[in-house]
């Protein structure tokens, strides 16, 4: 098939475009130029300027591709701006679970509704992470709902290749007895690895769906949990102070995400406890 990746150019994007390139697809990657990859010649590149509908248009017009990727689609103008420019015969979003208001044990792909949440033509500054998103799939739901998508929502993805070191920070933090501000230590919480979101992405290239779906490894953890490995491991004990640093995953609610629709497609996630510590192991080696 031939493919269009917006993004695609580090993290589990990485991933995902190594996949679809094993299986033979036709891959061209979008974006501001600015980041190098290691594709080589084995994709082709143009650029764009994201959030600039005239450039889109410009760029992407008269072009037609089967499947059309977008990895940096954050608001609701963003999708206009692709929809309104692109033609294609099948558009996947990355979306994300903060569209869930708020998650919570079993969260399913119906608990969010994007069809009756009022529409609002927003760009990425207007609102919250949770709610720019939100409007990105109110756009889906209520003005492209005849177009042919997905929607495809992750929890946190993790990964040695995590370039937010949200998960490190609690492992440097414990190791070193910096204070740490955590505001829910016992919330039972899902995860993704990196490789495994990429792979999901590449895989639903083939799969005849539409409308929402999550991406989760299978269980959860808590951050005491994590923290206790880490204190078991290294000898450390961590200091969790109202007046240390606010940890990353603060304002989290307890929750897992239902995974049974991917699963009825024929994907099936690891399961976290089977990964976790060792990418715990490979934080504690980094700071030791």
């Amino acid at each position: 098939m031939k493919i269009l990746v917006i993004g695609g150019t580090r993290f589990f994007g990485i991933h995902m475009v190594n996949d679809l390139l094993s299986k033979g697809h036709d891959v061209t990657i979008a974006t501001r130029g600015n980041i190098s990859d290691s594709y080589g010649n084995r994709v082709n590149r143009i650029i764009i300027e994201r959030t600039n509908e005239q450039n889109m248009i410009n760029t992407l017009s008269n072009s037609y591709y089967d499947v059309v990727i977008d990895k940096i689609a954050y608001c609701s103008n963003d999708i206009k701006y692709v929809m309104e420019s692109v033609n294609c015969n099948k558009y996947i979003h990355m979306s994300s679970t903060a569209v869930y208001e708020p998650k919570h044990m079993n969260t399913v792909e119906s608990d969010f509704d994007g069809v009756s949440k009022e529409l609002v033509w927003c760009d990425r500054k207007d609102f919250s992470y949770g709610e720019v998103k939100r409007q990105a799939e109110c756009a889906l739901w209520q003005e492209y709902w005849d177009r042919n998508w997905i929607a495809v929502r992750y929890p946190f993805v993790i990964g040695d290749d995590d370039y937010t070191k949200r998960l490190a920070f609690y492992v440097e933090h414990t190791i070193k007895s910096i204070p740490m501000d955590i505001d829910n230590l016992d919330s039972q919480m899902g995860f993704i690895r990196s490789d495994e979101a990429g792979k999901f992405m590449a895989f639903l290239v083939d799969q005849d769906i539409r409308g929402a779906i999550n991406g989760s490894s299978e269980g959860t953890i808590s951050i005491r949990e994590i923290i206790e490995y880490v204190e078991k491991k290294t000898g450390a004990k961590a200091v969790v102070d109202k007046t240390g640093e606010k940890a990353p995953y603060n304002g989290e609610s307890e929750y897992r995400i239902n995974t049974e629709k991917a699963r009825a497609l024929g994907f099936r996630f690891s399961v976290l406890q089977d990964w976790i510590y060792k990418l715990l192991d490979y934080y504690i080696q980094g700071v030791n």
